[in-house]
């Protein structure tokens, strides 16, 4: 098990405060197909799992290795052939072979990959070091040493672990012993005989015979934290840590940040923490995660689906019964999705909106301006945004509630046919074809031009529509990026994004402008039938049905799956799509740690179909 540094640490938990705003576009495409129940395709189960920091592998019973998510260093390329065993580092991994003998596979900056010869029973892999039991009951360790992490103490043990600069190792006499880094203690184990150790960052757990979990190092808080009771497993990370108990049920304690201490309901073998997300391995096989996917975004429920509408921390979608299930970051209860029967969903960035079957609209999440405060009466659509939200009567008139303090809630007398909510500001297009914007036009984005519409989509600071004759028409700010400014042709769809936009040619060609410092407005040739604008990427299906991805990497955004999908959507840092048979799949920030393979996952009982 991995772990950072104290101070690199707090620089990356601080980096994951993005500065950035979420897109509020919402897809809501059909589809009508029977959908497969999500169970091992070939009949192979797990037996092992370890989770490292973006990343998750899996031992199969067949000895094989699956693995997914952060890829940036191949750490997912698991090597073909029979392991007995496997472990993940931060960003490099060890399987053992039946054999005995240890490979390992990923980031080699330090050595970590580079197993020394022999035959081993045991293995650890670390942040920048990894730690082997030999038969012989002797410890190996190789990677950096800068601590002295990779300096195995002599004697005869029985277990290792290897954590973020320093490693701890369970002796044949069940005394722990740790090495490497020590400035808070972390190698200091306490006496007494422990049953199993685990080595954090800047911390270290253990389990004594009794069955009671003992902490040392900087882990007042987590000690503190601990429950009571008796375990027979645990698993420690950066800010975190999971204990089995002896009946199978998990307990998770410390900070929650990313939803790291929900603790799985399903009664678990083994279990592998990580630093933003955890994973466990059910009774018959069958993995389970938890935590960040960043906020859990494409931890995909089960069932067929008829739209789905995503945010920048969470989705929503809407199952062919009609009911909603919404997933992710559950802040301000934006995941609660209201029961009942519905016809459509839109995820705004902190709270969504849907029509009900009656025609009612229901709104949850966050409130603290009334944009959860719906107006009474029958809309046949809904849009939801930033602070506030919008609706279309059945009557054609406009309705929306929530902030106000640009006059984003103050909307135009009239009958209209569509409407887009933006950041503070939106737009509507009337029955007769025209548009019709209010709220925030510092830059202009609420100054629509004249004529007639047949579409339009909504920014942050600008708004395109499609007009009848089906050239394309931009609003708003330009600033040194462009977003605003108008392409040439004819054209079918148009989505915008935070400060670029992607528009359809009727020829089926993609043109995109704007800001393009990571690629997104670097569209693919070829025929697309359907496009979307996210944050830093844009994504489109291609006549055939394959997807399409450009612009920034890091998240992993522009690898989308393969097969054939009907609907795409390109939210802030995350994709979604609907597939033919009506699945959805997502993929998204920090590369999909905790988005197990489906063929993984167990088959689990779709509510309320």
């Amino acid at each position: 098990m991995l772990r950072i540094a104290t101070a690199q640490r707090r620089g990356v938990v601080a980096g994951l405060a993005f500065a950035a705003l979420a897109l509020l576009a919402a897809a809501a495409l059909g589809i009508a197909d029977d959908w497969p129940r999500a169970a091992a395709q070939d009949g192979r189960k797990a037996t092992a799992i370890s989770v490292g920091e973006q990343h998750a592998c899996a031992l199969l019973d067949s000895g094989e290795l699956e693995c997914w998510g952060n890829n940036s260093y191949g750490q997912a390329d698991a090597p073909a052939g029979r392991f007995a065993a496997v472990s993940a580092g931060r960003y490099h991994n060890c399987g053992l072979r039946p054999e005995g003998k240890i490979e390992c596979w990923g980031r080699d900056w330090s050595g970590e990959t580079d197993a020394p010869p022999g035959r081993f029973s045991a293995i650890s892999a670390g942040r920048r070091h990894s730690c082997g039991l030999r038969e012989s009951g002797e410890l190996a360790c190789w990677g950096s040493d800068v601590y002295g992490q990779a300096g195995a103490p002599a004697g005869r043990f029985s277990a290792v672990s290897a954590g973020d600069d320093h490693s701890c190792g369970l002796r044949e006499s069940g005394e722990a012993a740790c090495w490497g880094a020590n400035e808070f203690g972390q190698a200091d184990a306490p006496a007494g005989r422990f049953a199993t150790v685990s080595a954090g960052d800047d911390h270290s757990c253990g389990l004594r015979e009794a069955g009671e979990v003992a902490c040392w190092g900087l882990s007042a808080d987590i000690q503190a934290a601990a429950p009571p009771g008796r375990f027979r497993a645990i698993s420690v990370s950066w800010y975190h840590a999971c204990a089995l108990r002896d009946s199978g049920e998990l307990a998770c304690w410390w900070l929650n940040d990313f939803g790291r201490t929900y603790a799985s309901p399903d009664r678990l073998r083994s279990v592998s923490v990580g630093p933003y997300h955890s994973c466990g391995l059910r009774e018959a096989g069958e993995v389970v995660c938890w935590g960040s996917d960043f906020y859990d975004r494409s931890g995909m429920p089960f069932g067929r689906f008829h739209a789905v509408s995503g945010s920048w921390h969470h989705n929503c979608g809407l199952r062919e019964s009609g009911r909603l299930v919404c997933w992710g970051n559950n802040n301000y209860g934006r995941a609660d999705a209201p029961a009942g029967h519905f016809r459509a969903v839109d995820a705004g960035r902190d709270h969504n909106c849907g029509v009900r079957e009656s025609g009612e609209a229901a709104c949850w999440g966050r409130n603290d301006h009334g944009q959860t405060d719906v107006p009474s009466g029958r809309f046949r659509a809904v849009s939801a945004g930033w602070h506030h939200s919008c609706g279309i009567r059945e009557s054609g008139e406009m309705a929306c509630w929530g902030r106000n303090d640009l006059g984003q809630t103050d909307v135009l007398f009239g009958r209209f046919r569509a409407v887009s909510v933006g950041w503070h500001h939106s737009c509507g297009l009337r029955e007769s074809g025209e548009l019709a914007c209010w709220g925030d036009s510092g830059y202009g984005q609420a100054d629509a031009p004249p004529g007639r519409f047949r579409a339009v989509s909504t920014g942050g600071y600008h708004s395109c529509g499609i007009r009848e004759s089906g050239e394309m028409a931009c609003w708003g700010y330009v600033g040194y990026v462009g977003q605003s400014s108008k392409p040439a042709g004819r054209f079918s769809a148009v989505r915008v994004g935070s400060v670029h936009s992607c528009g359809l040619r009727e020829s089926g060609e993609v043109v995109c402008w704007g800001a393009n410092p990571h690629g997104e407005t670097d569209a693919p040739p070829g025929r697309l039938r359907a496009v979307s604008a996210g944050w830093y990427h844009s994504c489109g299906l291609r006549e055939s049905g394959e997807v399409a991805c450009w612009g920034y990497r890091f998240d992993g955004q522009p690898r989308p799956p393969l097969g054939s999908y009907r609907a795409v959507q390109a939210g802030t840092f995350h994709t979604c799509v609907l597939r033919d048979d009506g699945v959805v799949s997502c993929w998204m920030v920090f590369n999909g740690a905790g988005d197990v393979p489906a063929w993984l996952r167990g088959p689990e009982a779709e509510q309320g179909r």
